[in-house]
Protein backbone atom coordinates (compact mmCIF):
# COMPACT_ATOMS: atom_id res chain seq x y z
CA UNK A 1 0.00 0.00 0.00
CA UNK A 2 2.71 2.35 0.86
CA UNK A 3 4.09 2.39 -2.62
CA UNK A 4 0.60 2.57 -4.13
CA UNK A 5 0.25 5.99 -2.11
CA UNK A 6 3.96 7.47 -3.71
CA UNK A 7 3.38 6.48 -6.48
CA UNK A 8 0.06 8.39 -6.86
CA UNK A 9 1.39 11.16 -4.67
CA UNK A 10 2.84 12.46 -7.57
CA UNK A 11 0.84 14.64 -10.41
CA UNK A 12 3.16 14.11 -13.36
CA UNK A 13 2.48 9.93 -12.61
CA UNK A 14 -1.20 10.43 -12.04
CA UNK A 15 -1.17 12.35 -15.41
CA UNK A 16 0.65 9.22 -17.01
CA UNK A 17 -1.94 6.94 -15.74
CA UNK A 18 -4.90 9.52 -16.84
CA UNK A 19 -2.68 9.02 -20.26
CA UNK A 20 -2.95 5.22 -20.14
CA UNK A 21 -7.04 5.48 -19.14
CA UNK A 22 -7.55 7.44 -22.07
CA UNK A 23 -5.63 4.94 -24.54
CA UNK A 24 -3.63 1.83 -23.34
CA UNK A 25 -0.86 0.21 -24.42
CA UNK A 26 1.25 2.92 -24.92
CA UNK A 27 5.14 3.37 -25.92
CA UNK A 28 8.27 5.24 -23.78
CA UNK A 29 7.88 7.69 -27.24
CA UNK A 30 3.99 7.80 -27.20
CA UNK A 31 4.11 8.85 -23.27
CA UNK A 32 6.77 11.22 -23.79
CA UNK A 33 5.76 12.91 -26.75
CA UNK A 34 2.46 13.81 -24.26
CA UNK A 35 4.73 15.37 -21.56
CA UNK A 36 7.49 18.07 -21.25
CA UNK A 37 10.02 16.30 -20.02
CA UNK A 38 13.03 14.48 -21.10
CA UNK A 39 12.96 10.68 -21.88
CA UNK A 40 15.09 9.81 -18.93
CA UNK A 41 12.34 11.57 -16.50
CA UNK A 42 9.21 9.74 -18.27
CA UNK A 43 11.18 6.25 -17.74
CA UNK A 44 11.55 7.42 -14.00
CA UNK A 45 8.03 8.12 -13.25
CA UNK A 46 7.05 4.96 -15.70
CA UNK A 47 9.92 2.73 -13.06
CA UNK A 48 7.67 3.70 -10.06
CA UNK A 49 4.62 3.30 -11.35
CA UNK A 50 5.62 -0.43 -12.90
CA UNK A 51 6.96 -1.08 -9.01
CA UNK A 52 3.85 -0.11 -7.39
CA UNK A 53 1.92 -2.55 -9.70
CA UNK A 54 -0.25 0.48 -11.16
CA UNK A 55 1.64 -0.01 -14.86
CA UNK A 56 2.39 -3.45 -16.44
CA UNK A 57 4.32 -3.88 -19.80
CA UNK A 58 4.63 -6.05 -22.33
CA UNK A 59 7.09 -6.57 -25.37
CA UNK A 60 5.71 -6.71 -28.79
CA UNK A 61 7.97 -6.79 -31.26
CA UNK A 62 11.30 -4.18 -30.52
CA UNK A 63 8.74 -1.84 -28.69
CA UNK A 64 7.62 -2.00 -24.73
CA UNK A 65 4.11 -1.23 -24.56
CA UNK A 66 2.61 0.04 -21.18
CA UNK A 67 -0.39 -0.74 -19.45
CA UNK A 68 -2.85 1.02 -16.87
CA UNK A 69 -3.11 -2.04 -14.06
CA UNK A 70 -5.93 -0.34 -12.26
CA UNK A 71 -6.21 -3.61 -9.65
CA UNK A 72 -4.07 -1.88 -6.55
CA UNK A 73 -6.24 1.11 -7.03
CA UNK A 74 -9.40 -1.40 -6.68
CA UNK A 75 -7.57 -3.04 -3.80
CA UNK A 76 -7.26 0.60 -1.72
CA UNK A 77 -10.53 1.18 -2.62
CA UNK A 78 -11.48 -2.10 -1.28
CA UNK A 79 -9.40 -1.11 2.32
CA UNK A 80 -10.07 2.11 2.82
CA UNK A 81 -12.77 4.12 0.60
CA UNK A 82 -15.98 1.54 0.60
CA UNK A 83 -15.85 1.30 4.16
CA UNK A 84 -16.24 5.14 4.67
CA UNK A 85 -18.09 6.44 1.33
CA UNK A 86 -20.73 5.55 -1.12
CA UNK A 87 -19.29 3.18 -3.89
CA UNK A 88 -17.73 4.27 -6.95
CA UNK A 89 -17.95 2.89 -10.01
CA UNK A 90 -15.95 -0.08 -10.89
CA UNK A 91 -13.72 -0.57 -13.73
CA UNK A 92 -12.37 1.86 -16.24
CA UNK A 93 -14.68 4.71 -17.95
CA UNK A 94 -16.06 3.41 -21.64
CA UNK A 95 -12.95 4.29 -24.48
CA UNK A 96 -14.83 4.92 -27.87
CA UNK A 97 -13.37 4.80 -30.84
CA UNK A 98 -13.88 4.49 -34.61
CA UNK A 99 -11.49 2.08 -35.22
CA UNK A 100 -12.56 -1.78 -34.98
CA UNK A 101 -9.29 -2.68 -33.87
CA UNK A 102 -7.79 -5.08 -31.24
CA UNK A 103 -7.23 -3.86 -27.60
CA UNK A 104 -5.43 -5.59 -24.79
CA UNK A 105 -6.30 -5.08 -20.73
CA UNK A 106 -3.59 -6.28 -18.51
CA UNK A 107 -4.32 -6.94 -15.21
CA UNK A 108 -1.72 -8.12 -12.73
CA UNK A 109 -1.91 -8.88 -8.61
CA UNK A 110 0.42 -10.86 -6.10
CA UNK A 111 -2.03 -13.18 -4.26
CA UNK A 112 -0.18 -15.18 -1.17
CA UNK A 113 -1.18 -18.35 -2.35
CA UNK A 114 0.14 -22.05 -4.17
CA UNK A 115 0.11 -22.13 -7.75
CA UNK A 116 -2.01 -25.10 -7.04
CA UNK A 117 -4.44 -23.32 -4.43
CA UNK A 118 -5.08 -20.58 -7.21
CA UNK A 119 -5.07 -22.84 -10.16
CA UNK A 120 -8.58 -24.45 -8.13
CA UNK A 121 -10.01 -20.96 -7.81
CA UNK A 122 -9.99 -19.80 -11.42
CA UNK A 123 -11.23 -23.78 -12.25
CA UNK A 124 -13.73 -24.52 -9.34
CA UNK A 125 -17.17 -23.42 -10.11
CA UNK A 126 -18.11 -23.46 -6.65
CA UNK A 127 -15.10 -21.38 -5.70
CA UNK A 128 -15.14 -19.16 -8.78
CA UNK A 129 -18.79 -17.69 -7.65
CA UNK A 130 -17.62 -16.61 -4.56
CA UNK A 131 -15.31 -14.05 -6.02
CA UNK A 132 -16.83 -13.80 -9.66
CA UNK A 133 -20.46 -11.87 -9.11
CA UNK A 134 -21.67 -14.94 -7.64
CA UNK A 135 -21.64 -16.90 -11.12
CA UNK A 136 -19.16 -20.24 -12.07
CA UNK A 137 -17.76 -21.40 -14.56
CA UNK A 138 -17.84 -25.08 -15.79
CA UNK A 139 -15.70 -27.16 -17.72
CA UNK A 140 -13.67 -30.27 -17.92
CA UNK A 141 -10.57 -27.42 -18.75
CA UNK A 142 -9.35 -29.31 -21.85
CA UNK A 143 -8.33 -27.76 -25.45
CA UNK A 144 -10.95 -27.32 -27.33
CA UNK A 145 -13.96 -28.38 -24.76
CA UNK A 146 -16.38 -25.87 -23.78
CA UNK A 147 -16.94 -23.93 -20.58
CA UNK A 148 -20.47 -22.21 -19.48
CA UNK A 149 -20.57 -19.58 -16.94
CA UNK A 150 -23.94 -19.34 -15.00
CA UNK A 151 -25.56 -18.90 -11.32
CA UNK A 152 -28.01 -20.15 -9.77
CA UNK A 153 -30.10 -16.87 -9.35
CA UNK A 154 -29.53 -15.50 -12.96
CA UNK A 155 -32.51 -15.83 -15.48
CA UNK A 156 -29.97 -18.01 -17.71
CA UNK A 157 -26.73 -18.52 -18.97
CA UNK A 158 -24.13 -15.81 -18.52
CA UNK A 159 -21.42 -17.00 -21.11
CA UNK A 160 -19.87 -19.03 -23.08
CA UNK A 161 -16.66 -20.15 -24.95
CA UNK A 162 -13.89 -22.62 -25.52
CA UNK A 163 -10.89 -23.73 -23.91
CA UNK A 164 -7.87 -22.85 -25.98
CA UNK A 165 -4.74 -23.60 -24.33
CA UNK A 166 -3.91 -25.69 -20.60
CA UNK A 167 -0.84 -26.08 -18.76
CA UNK A 168 -1.96 -26.36 -15.15
CA UNK A 169 -1.21 -24.94 -12.47
CA UNK A 170 0.53 -22.25 -14.62
CA UNK A 171 -1.38 -21.05 -17.89
CA UNK A 172 -4.44 -20.92 -18.99
CA UNK A 173 -6.49 -19.67 -22.63
CA UNK A 174 -10.24 -19.60 -23.12
CA UNK A 175 -12.21 -17.75 -24.95
CA UNK A 176 -16.09 -16.28 -23.45
CA UNK A 177 -19.01 -14.68 -25.11
CA UNK A 178 -20.84 -12.64 -22.51
CA UNK A 179 -24.67 -13.71 -22.76
CA UNK A 180 -26.23 -11.98 -20.08
CA UNK A 181 -27.58 -8.85 -22.35
CA UNK A 182 -28.06 -8.31 -26.32
CA UNK A 183 -25.42 -5.18 -26.13
CA UNK A 184 -22.60 -7.74 -25.11
CA UNK A 185 -23.59 -10.83 -26.53
CA UNK A 186 -23.44 -8.60 -29.87
CA UNK A 187 -19.61 -7.87 -28.71
CA UNK A 188 -18.86 -11.84 -29.82
CA UNK A 189 -16.27 -13.49 -28.36
CA UNK A 190 -13.04 -12.39 -26.42
CA UNK A 191 -10.26 -14.00 -25.09
CA UNK A 192 -9.01 -14.39 -21.79
CA UNK A 193 -5.09 -15.56 -20.70
CA UNK A 194 -4.75 -16.80 -16.79
CA UNK A 195 -0.84 -16.90 -16.30
CA UNK A 196 0.62 -17.87 -13.06
CA UNK A 197 3.84 -17.59 -12.08
CA UNK A 198 5.02 -18.68 -8.19
CA UNK A 199 7.09 -15.70 -5.91
CA UNK A 200 8.18 -17.25 -2.69
CA UNK A 201 5.19 -17.88 -0.56
CA UNK A 202 2.82 -16.07 -3.05
CA UNK A 203 1.77 -16.18 -6.63
CA UNK A 204 2.21 -13.42 -9.18
CA UNK A 205 -1.31 -13.78 -11.27
CA UNK A 206 -1.30 -11.43 -14.74
CA UNK A 207 -4.62 -11.23 -16.42
CA UNK A 208 -4.70 -10.31 -19.90
CA UNK A 209 -8.29 -9.66 -21.87
CA UNK A 210 -8.12 -9.73 -25.94
CA UNK A 211 -11.49 -7.60 -27.44
CA UNK A 212 -12.18 -5.22 -29.65
CA UNK A 213 -11.11 -1.64 -29.33
CA UNK A 214 -14.24 0.57 -27.94
CA UNK A 215 -15.69 -2.90 -26.70
CA UNK A 216 -18.36 -2.55 -24.08
CA UNK A 217 -16.85 -1.99 -20.62
CA UNK A 218 -19.17 -4.26 -19.29
CA UNK A 219 -16.73 -7.31 -20.62
CA UNK A 220 -14.03 -6.23 -18.80
CA UNK A 221 -15.04 -3.41 -16.01
CA UNK A 222 -15.00 -5.79 -13.86
CA UNK A 223 -11.97 -7.39 -13.31
CA UNK A 224 -10.34 -4.93 -10.85
CA UNK A 225 -13.01 -6.05 -8.41
CA UNK A 226 -13.06 -9.89 -9.53
CA UNK A 227 -9.37 -10.26 -8.60
CA UNK A 228 -9.22 -8.32 -5.58
CA UNK A 229 -12.50 -10.76 -4.55
CA UNK A 230 -9.70 -13.46 -5.82
CA UNK A 231 -6.89 -12.35 -3.38
CA UNK A 232 -8.94 -11.60 -0.19
CA UNK A 233 -10.63 -15.20 -0.30
CA UNK A 234 -7.62 -16.74 -1.02
CA UNK A 235 -5.62 -15.23 1.66
CA UNK A 236 -8.45 -14.89 4.20
CA UNK A 237 -11.20 -17.49 3.68
CA UNK A 238 -13.75 -14.23 3.67
CA UNK A 239 -15.67 -12.87 0.53
CA UNK A 240 -16.17 -9.39 -0.30
CA UNK A 241 -19.51 -6.96 0.28
CA UNK A 242 -18.92 -4.05 -1.99
CA UNK A 243 -21.81 -3.46 -4.11
CA UNK A 244 -21.94 -5.52 -6.90
CA UNK A 245 -19.64 -8.31 -5.78
CA UNK A 246 -22.49 -10.93 -4.74
CA UNK A 247 -24.60 -9.73 -7.88
CA UNK A 248 -26.13 -13.53 -8.37
CA UNK A 249 -25.15 -14.82 -5.20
Amino acid sequence: MDEIFKALADPTRRSILDELHRQDGQTLSELGARFEMTRFGVMKHLKQLEDAGLVVTRRRGREKLHFLNPVPIRLVHDRWVSKYAEPWVAGLSDLKHDLERQMEKVYEIYIRTSPELLWQAITDPEIRAKYNFGAGVVSDWKPGSRLEMGAAKAPGPLGEGEVLEVDPPRRLVHTMVALWGDDVKAEGPTTVTWEIEPVGDSCHLTVTHELREGANEQLYGGWPMILSGLKTWLESGQMLTTPGSLKYG
